[in-house]
């Protein structure tokens, strides 16, 4: 008996880390979808990126569904500790098997194509510097979504002010976006001189460099949610039998 109740306090726990991760993680999911107006935008209206990484602008969707997928796995581990729910419990173990299966499985291939993922970033960079010189400045959705994108990171163009050169925004004219200024400058229009002298950095600089500060806590969260889940497991398959064993 007294087994019995400390496998079901851990499965409160464990299942409570998992109910708490998805609920953040559907936050997080429903922030991005919120904020349209980020660098992940921009490749839904640029040609030439590959299809899999145009649809990097649908992340918030995965994002969403993975959070809600843990917050009803966290539900019905507690539901299967509480009821003693053999059916329950397998449903339980199943699913966070998949789950923890899928995981290892995107491990592996983040890992093995790391080269071509390299080659895919480089695609990247120069379809969006090429839709910058051929629409900044004439088409709507795309000028506003870098103007909010080098507004919010304090960042000009791909790399730096050069990559609006030669784009209609110009028209012939030796000017460039403000963002590529600084903010203390009063010279308007940016001309070439003044973002050189501003040394403004690039936006894909500003988000690599975002990803590597956060990229500690990151693997830290996914090797806490790996342990949870296989913690999880072992408890969940032991309760399984011990209910199996009372009947």
């Amino acid at each position: 008996m007294c087994c019995s109740g400390f496998l079901k306090v851990m499965m409160f726990i464990f299942n409570g880390g998992i109910f708490l991760a998805g609920a953040a993680i559907l936050a997080v999911g429903v922030w991005v979808k919120v904020d349209s107006g980020s660098f992940l935008g921009i490749l839904d209206d640029v040609e030439g990126v590959p299809v899999g990484l145009s649809q990097l602008v649908n992340i918030s969707y995965l994002l969403i569904a993975l959070g809600a997928v843990l917050l009803v796995i966290g539900f019905l581990g507690c539901c299967g500790a509480i009821k003693e729910s053999r059916c329950m419990l397998l449903t339980f173990f199943i699913i966070i098997l998949i789950i923890f299966i899928a995981e290892v499985a995107g491990a592996i291939v983040l890992f093995v194509f790391t080269g071509v993922a390299a080659e895919l970033f480089a695609e990247v960079e120069n379809a969006v510097r090429d839709s910058i010189k051929k629409s900044y400045g004439t088409q709507d959705s795309l000028t506003i979504l870098w103007n909010t994108t080098m507004e919010q990171f304090g960042c000009c163009g791909v790399k730096n002010y050069t990559d609006f050169k030669d784009s209609p925004f110009q028209g012939g004219r030796d000017i460039y976006p403000q963002f590529c200024c600084n903010i203390s400058s009063t010279t308007f229009p940016c001309n070439a001189n003044q973002a050189m002298s501003s040394m403004v950095d690039g936006c894909l600089d500003k988000l690599v460099a975002a990803i590597e500060e956060n990229s500690l806590i990151i693997a830290g969260v996914a090797i806490g949610i790996t342990a949870i889940e296989i913690a999880a497991m072992v408890v969940s398959m032991v309760l399984y039998k011990q209910i199996g064993t009372k009947a």
